[in-house]
């Protein structure tokens, strides 16, 4: 996979829509060793800031249990005009090439939204996730300078049951309690097109860190559903094989495993310390951790649950990686040899023309570099 890669989108169950009808310190501390998955990774009861009391791997010591997530159900459609599902969608995922602005969208007895870019950012065009509260009808229109249109309807919280194999123990990464991708309900098949890993993984040692948020609504009721939409709408609406980011965080401050990195039990990471490349920071996504907080912070503050746990999460990365959360270092992309000056930690507007992570989580990303040197 390139590393700013224009992609087709590849729908289940499309269906043409009538304009009418139906629609820092240095990247590592010098000679340091490989990061073993028995260094990195850890499960067990212990909490401390990356204390490592605990054994086993990432996937958990004691086996799994079976449990069940909904299956998350999709309606696709192409152009312009009316749609209407079969069952109540959760989320409208909405692609589209030429302009960036001119899209908009109308859920069945609402007002048009105009659609912008969220954090799931392209370089022609547009993407957004907007949430259908439920509805089982929608519209699109466009200008004329837009083409491509795709819109995907999604339902997270109602498809029938979908048995994964959860780990029995609290899965942890040096004392950072996260998800398992099967802890969230994460359908492996779809990272699948025509048979192939649509985005097969690639590694490169770790240069930086980059927060979003996922601009999707706050006071989120059902943030693994969320997860799972978002999963959906970066795997297929977008066709980037999988969830662009490594992490995400939710408001009481659980940590959900993103982006697949391999079998090895490592969140983000192969066994050789090196990062998997996700596709949140598009022209700079290797080497690039991202971490993605939920809900849409512009005009608000990430919940003190969700910050704690950021700052303890890029500590603890920073710490085995041996990066100094608070320096100033020059990035340069192993894939192209692309070089930007930033910060170890950063924000997504730091990369790209967007408002991720919000206006006022872009504050905060002093006092997080500080808590994290800590």
């Amino acid at each position: 996979m390139s590393e700013s890669p224009t992609p087709t989108p590849a729908h289940r169950r499309k269906r043409s829509l009538s304009r009418r009808g139906a629609i820092g310190a240095a990247a590592a501390v010098a000679g340091a060793a490989a990061v073993t998955p028995a260094v990195f990774a850890a499960t067990g009861s212990g909490s401390g800031d990356g204390d490592g009391s605990t054994s086993g791997s990432g996937s958990g010591g004691s086996g799994t249990t079976p449990e069940k997530f909904p299956a998350t159900r999709t309606e696709a459609a192409t152009g312009t005009g009316e749609a209407t599902t079969a069952f109540a969608a959760s989320y409208v995922g909405v692609r589209w090439s030429g302009a960036k602005d001119g899209t908009a969208i109308k859920l069945a007895d609402g007002a048009w939204q105009t659609l912008t870019s969220g954090c799931a950012a392209v370089e022609e065009g547009g993407t957004a996730l907007v949430a259908a509260r439920n509805a089982t009808a929608y519209a699109v229109k466009a200008a004329s300078d837009v083409s491509a249109l795709h819109s995907l309807a999604i339902d997270c919280t109602d498809g029938p049951g979908r048995t994964f194999h959860v780990p029995s123990e609290p899965t942890r990464m040096r004392g950072v309690r996260y998800l398992s991708r099967p802890a969230w309900g994460a359908d492996e098949s779809k990272r699948y097109k025509d048979g192939k890993v649509n985005s097969p993984e690639k590694y490169y040692p770790l240069q930086v860190l980059t927060v979003h948020h996922t601009a999707t609504p706050n006071d989120d009721p059902d943030p693994a559903a969320t997860v799972r939409a978002i999963y959906e709408y970066h795997a297929i609406t977008n066709d980037w094989g999988d969830i662009g980011y490594h992490f995400l965080i939710d408001e009481s401050g659980t940590v959900y495993e993103g982006r697949y990195s391999g079998d090895d039990g490592i969140p983000a990471f192969n066994e050789d310390g090196d990062l998997v490349t996700a596709f949140h920071s598009v022209g700079y996504n290797s080497g690039n951790l991202g971490i993605a907080l939920i809900g849409t912070l512009q005009d608000k503050a990430p919940t003190d649950a969700a910050k704690a746990s950021l700052i303890r999460l890029i500590k603890v990365i920073c710490r085995i990686k041996g990066l100094d959360p608070q320096a100033k270092v020059t990035y340069t992309n192993p894939v192209n040899g692309v070089k930007k000056d930033t910060n170890t930690i950063g924000g997504h507007r730091d990369y790209f023309d967007t408002e991720c992570p919000g206006q006022t989580m872009y504050g905060l990303l002093a006092e997080v570099r500080a808590a994290a040197a800590r």
